[in-house]
């Protein structure tokens, strides 16, 4: 049996990844052994994670993914003492539309699972109104169970006697109080944190932030008011179908936004991957029959990309006779051109037509259901293909035969189809799930 605890607030930037670090490692430090997993499609996230417990995390997602699934996802969790799963954005934040089995919210994952959630509440700029805000969070969803709250960034010592007495008031426990303290905060980039492969320190930073959390929070309160779990048999596990038999997968800092339930998922069906590194120059694996290049930040690296014509030759020449496909960067890579936030413009591998542009930054966000018209590796004409797309470019031209039918979660539909041209296909979107 496992204690099990979801971590949320009441919005983004509240400070839910840095408990659920501190967490984690505070307890690892005890001897327990931690399993953290993503309620949402950030993509970054599980790799903080893995490196907070030593153990790998992955997502699960309300919209894009069935119960089946999600019980095979934390089933991971069996053998660990502690299971956290960190919230995205606030508690009830999700789509207008249901999805799969939910609206992508982490309450649907609190109430799918029976876990009780601790609320992470900055009571900056207010005091007693921050104990109607958990009130209201507590109250708002009759299945959704408030374990307690840690408080972040308090001012002084008033300002949490304060706090606290407002939520004894409304009865809702304090596991404790975070003085402000900016030096355990995590560096931000504009798809969210900067990857924790790209930080030397990241190491050092969580256990500071270990020790902060362990000098302030009750960690044995925090224990005790978690769920007893542990796994229910899963009938159906994954239903994904890898790409090809041997698959070659970009790695590097340009190329890393994969899910990794992905990458088990098609480990798990007996494909074997090789890794390889546009950002070095190395062309993909010759025995390989697909190649798949994940999303990233190409855009932070395309003058490299341009001038590493090993990669560019010997993508070309792989595309000759076997499909690749890339999302969101990857797919831009397999583009013409890619224009950089300083307006100059790289010419990329010219497998599709594609141009974007970093110059003018247009955000594209949110969940997507692709119908596919046309077959990409893995995945036949027709397939329901459900995924998450965040990016900050824009479209200057999209020549190339559509690749799928996109509806956001709405039902709208939208224009970042995706293309195919002969054996190479590409979409904005990274891939989550396909419906059963």
């Amino acid at each position: 049996m496992a204690a099990a605890l979801v971590i949320s607030a009441p919005a983004s930037g509240v400070g839910k990844t840095t408990l659920t670090l501190a967490l984690a490692r505070a307890w690892r430090h005890r001897g327990l052994n931690v399993q953290c997993l993503k309620s949402g499609p950030d993509y970054i996230d599980p790799a903080f994670h893995a490196a907070a417990t030593g153990r790998a995390s992955v997502n699960v997602d309300s919209w894009a993914m069935d119960s089946a699934t999600i019980s095979h996802l934390i089933s991971r969790g069996a053998d660990a003492d502690v299971v956290l799963a960190e919230g995205s954005m606030g508690l009830f934040d999700g789509v207008a539309a249901r999805g799969v089995s939910g609206t992508g919210a982490t309450a649907d994952i609190a109430e799918m699972l029976g876990w009780p959630v601790v609320l992470v509440i900055d009571p900056s700029g207010q005091a007693q109104t921050a104990a109607a805000i958990a009130t209201g969070l507590r109250d708002y969803r009759a299945g959704v169970r408030l374990a307690g709250v840690v408080l972040n960034r308090i001012a002084s010592p008033r300002h949490e006697d304060l706090v606290r007495r407002a939520m004894s008031e409304a009865g809702i426990a304090v596991f404790g109080a975070l003085p402000r303290h900016a030096e355990i905060s995590l560096p931000k980039r504009h798809l969210g944190l900067v990857q924790a492969e790209e930080q030397a320190e990241i190491g050092k930073l969580i256990d500071e932030a270990a020790r902060f959390v362990s000098e302030h929070v009750d960690l044995d309160a925090v224990l005790q008011s978690a769920a007893s779990w542990s796994p229910q048999p899963v009938v159906n596990g994954l239903n994904v179908t890898p790409p090809g038999q041997r698959i070659a997968l970009a790695r590097d800092a340009a190329f890393s936004f994969v899910y990794p339930h992905m990458l088990e998922a098609w480990r798990a069906a007996g494909a074997e991957i090789s890794t390889f590194s546009p950002l070095a120059d190395e062309a993909p694996d010759a025995s390989a029959d697909v190649c798949w290049l994940p999303g990233g930040y190409p855009e932070l690296h395309a003058g490299k990309i341009a001038a590493n014509t090993r990669f560019r030759s010997g993508l070309r020449a792989f595309a000759e006779t076997r499909p690749v496909h890339g999302e969101c960067g990857g797919y831009m890579v397999l583009g013409a051109a890619l224009t950089d936030a300083d307006g100059i413009r790289h010419e990329m591998t010219g497998l599709l037509g594609l141009e974007t542009s970093f110059a003018k930054r247009r955000m594209h966000l949110g969940y997507r259901l692709a119908a596919l018209a046309a077959p990409m590796p893995g995945h036949k004409v027709g397939a329901r293909l459900r995924g998450h797309e965040f990016h900050y470019s824009t479209i200057l031209a999209q020549p190339d035969t559509p690749l799928a039918v996109v509806h956001d979660a709405t039902g709208a539909v939208i224009a970042e189809t995706g293309s195919r041209r002969r054996h190479a296909t590409g979409t904005f979107f990274h891939l989550i799930a396909e419906d059963r």
